[in-house]
């Protein structure tokens, strides 16, 4: 089975139409089909539904597009780390990212790259601990970012000069809005939107074994989706400071937890993988960043 041949087959999943695919591969709609229908051959199964006028995905299909997806990307990933090996101006760099305001730590690394190395690509993911690691066990990425203590037989890490810290984003006239910090009791009985991680790991410890008394209405991935409910009026937020618009013209605001809760950030990287010039120099310059903020 070629890259070339997934390519290929990706284009038609895609466009769910073999005239548009061929058109956009630049290849003959006849030498597409044969392609598809060597790959059915060889893999003994069948992957497409053709229907009058487009094409879908049969379940084998389906399952041969998310490994297909992974592969091609990693082979793309490989050529252009050889590529980059003599590259002094750039090179390609695949960073997953927890969401946290300490991010902005990084970004200024990457804007003082970009200076120097006008080729820099980067390529960004976003996600919690399961969705980046998974990508990084996958060879996927250079880097992570986790709000999650990293698993030391994988991973290599610096942790982040600061932590974040956990809060209440809820309606500025709300009454628990006129508390300087909120406490575990003024959790009791109202509905909480967070994320599953934040739930089970850092909320659930500051609970202590408390944490069955406090209502879970729904969890998110996204800090920013969240929010939009506490606008609606359907519950209060447990998120990170920052990661929420509280400027003058929001209805929202940020009380801190009491007592306080942090999360430490840490920057990961696989233990067995060999970096490229380009992400060895990123190492480097995080290293320097997390030095000079810690003097």
């Amino acid at each position: 089975m070629e890259i070339r041949t997934l390519k290929y087959f990706l284009a038609v999943a895609r466009e769910e139409n073999m005239s548009k695919a061929a058109e956009q591969l630049h290849v003959t709609q006849p030498t597409l089909s044969k392609a598809m229908r060597s790959l059915e051959e060889e893999l003994g199964k069948k992957l497409f539904v053709r229907h009058s006028f487009s094409i879908s995905l049969t379940e084998e299909g389906i399952l041969l597009r998310n490994r297909a997806e992974d592969l091609v990307f990693m082979a793309d990933k490989i050529e252009k780390e050889f590529l980059s090996l003599d590259d002094v101006l750039g090179g390609e760099l695949y960073l997953g990212l927890a969401e946290s305001y300490r991010i902005s730590d990084l970004a200024r690394v990457i804007k003082i790259m970009k200076e120097r190395y006008p080729d820099l690509k980067y390529h960004i993911t976003s996600g919690d601990t399961e969705q980046v690691t998974e990508k990084m066990e996958k060879g996927l990425l250079d880097f992570a970012v986790l709000c999650d203590t990293p698993d030391e037989r994988k991973y290599h890490y610096l942790e982040f000069p600061h932590p974040d810290v956990w809060g209440l984003i809820l309606p500025k006239d709300a009454p628990l809005a006129q508390k300087d910090s909120i406490t575990f009791e003024d959790l009791k009985g109202i509905p909480l939107f967070t994320s599953q991680q934040g739930w089970d790991n850092d909320i659930r410890s500051w609970c202590g074994n408390k944490i069955e008394e406090l209502t879970l209405e729904g969890s998110f991935r996204l800090a920013y989706n969240a929010s939009i409910f506490v606008r609606e009026g359907l519950g209060y937020q447990l998120t990170f400071e920052h990661l929420v618009d509280i400027s003058e013209n929001s209805p929202l605001t940020f009380r801190p937890l009491s007592p306080r809760l942090e999360t430490k950030l840490y920057l990961i990287w696989n233990k067995y993988q060999t970096l490229t010039p380009i992400a060895q120099q990123f190492l480097s310059r995080m290293k320097e960043q997390f030095q000079t903020i810690n003097k």
